[in-house]
């Protein structure tokens, strides 16, 4: 059973994030029901659920980091996503590359200054 239940990307400008990931992983994110304290957008899904659950947080206490928990996302392919990254205002820190019979992985910047992990088959 996979143990992780829930994720945070931390971001500065959540309209900004919110269009780079829509962009990138094409899909619709969900605001967050918030106390005050916070805004969020939810990434698709519901708890529980296949896989691990998470959000981009605008929070006063967090901030973007290069150097923290590396996310991975499954893609189809690595390169795509990538390349979507590049064009909605991301980089790409390391190209996709082979890992062997585990597939391929990619790592990108996003527009808040996060490193993510791409993770594909092919």
């Amino acid at each position: 059973m996979n143990p992780v239940t829930w994720f945070e990307i931390y971001v500065e400008d959540l309209a900004r994030a919110k269009a780079f990931y829509e962009a990138v992983f094409v899909c619709s994110l969900v605001p967050e029901k918030s106390d005050g304290s916070f805004e969020a957008y939810s990434f698709p899904g519901g708890m529980p659920g296949i896989g691990a659950m998470g959000s981009l947080m605008k929070h006063p206490m967090r901030r973007p980091s290069q150097e923290g928990t590396l996310i991975y996302f499954h893609c189809d392919d690595c390169q795509v996503q990538s390349e979507l990254a590049k064009k909605n205002g991301g980089q790409v820190f390391k190209e996709k590359w082979d890992i062997g019979q585990d597939g391929f992985i990619a790592i990108i910047g996003d527009t808040e200054g996060n490193a993510i992990g791409l993770h594909s088959f092919k």
